[in-house]
């Protein structure tokens, strides 16, 4: 296993090295460039810039120069220095920007995570040993209603809801008075009771497809010549199915590490658009919009090493978990 480790550690560096020039390549693809965007935008607003200020621009953020070198200078920043270069729009560090975004983003997903599991877990298991019953089938219309029913019409339903009915400040995670204000303990309160509407709308299709997932997989296991013989030795049911077929049916639990950790930053864009959430994901959006390549290219980069990172994170838990995955 140890071996394993270091092996998939060791591809991951030319990996991901092909990877972020394939980021960068693509994000050169669209017609133009961030000046070419920067004039549209100007001249929507009946401002003209001419060729020369135009020609200014691009060799102010190095856009005169051929891509290979463009490519060269940015990812010798990143790895020498860890500068992942300045952001056209903002004019911020691209490490500045991702990182203040990543926090609350991170805080989101996990807290997400643990509602869908907790959820997902139990009333999966439920819906297998009850199969067939009234319960088995209320739960399989509900999951297959949240997997119905967009995020981003949820999320109207639930302002609206929050709004109306309950008379709380919807949209973003913090009131106005919070947005700059210090963390103290009324900001974590003021966090906290906006979070609750952005995690129930981001798990109702996850704890939904996980439920059907938990259930099949459940089913499978129930039927096994080793849960009989568990029984017939007169372990009690709840042990039972704790001790053996939930455990086996844990892996797609499992494997949804290697999802979930690039979901930080590309997860649920739209729903983080429409509550307003100061995310990873809109910023992202923004950013392929504008062209704006050091900061579109770095949560390319970003998205891919989490992808690697989780899927080796799940190989290893997998193995860890399932006695039959086993590596020599």
């Amino acid at each position: 296993m140890f071996v394993f480790i270091v092996k998939r550690m060791l591809w991951m560096l030319p990996f991901l090295l092909a990877i972020s020039f394939l980021s960068f390549v693509l994000i050169q693809l669209p017609p133009g460039d961030y000046v070419t965007t920067y004039i549209a935008t100007l001249a929507a607003s009946n401002e003209v810039v001419d060729q020369a200020t135009a020609a200014d621009l691009r060799n102010r953020f190095g856009l005169d120069q051929p891509m290979i070198i463009q490519y060269w200078k940015w990812i010798s920043n990143i790895v020498l220095h860890g500068d992942f270069g300045l952001s056209f729009e903002w004019q911020q560090p691209v490490g500045d920007l991702i990182w203040e975004r990543m926090a609350l983003t991170l805080l989101l997903t996990f807290s997400t995570l643990l509602v869908t599991w907790g959820i997902a877990l139990p009333i999966g298991v439920f819906s297998a040993v009850k199969k067939y019953s009234i319960g088995d089938y209320v739960v399989t219309f509900l999951s297959f209603l949240g997997l119905a029913v967009p995020s981003f019409l949820l999320a109207l339903v639930l302002m609206y809801v929050a709004a109306v009915e309950f008379g709380q400040n919807v949209g973003g995670l913090f009131s106005d008075q919070y947005l700059t204000a210090p963390w103290s303990m009324a900001k974590v309160v003021d966090l906290m009771q906006h979070l609750w509407i952005p995690v129930i709308i981001l798990a109702v299709s996850g704890t939904a497809s996980l439920i059907r997932v938990m259930r099949a997989n459940m089913l499978d296991e129930l039927n096994r010549p080793y849960v009989t013989t568990a029984r017939a030795k007169g372990l009690s049911e709840f042990t039972l199915l704790v001790k053996y077929p939930m455990r086996m049916a844990l892996n797609p639990f499992i494997s949804t590490i290697a999802w979930l950790l690039p979901n930080l930053v590309s997860g649920s864009i739209i729903v983080a658009i429409v509550l307003s959430l100061p995310t990873a994901g809109p910023l992202l959006l923004q950013s392929l919009m504008s062209q704006d390549m050091y900061l579109a290219g770095a949560f390319i980069l970003l998205i891919c090493v989490l992808t690697v990172t989780g899927s080796l994170i799940s190989d290893i838990l997998l193995a860890l978990v399932d006695p039959r995955i086993r590596l020599e």
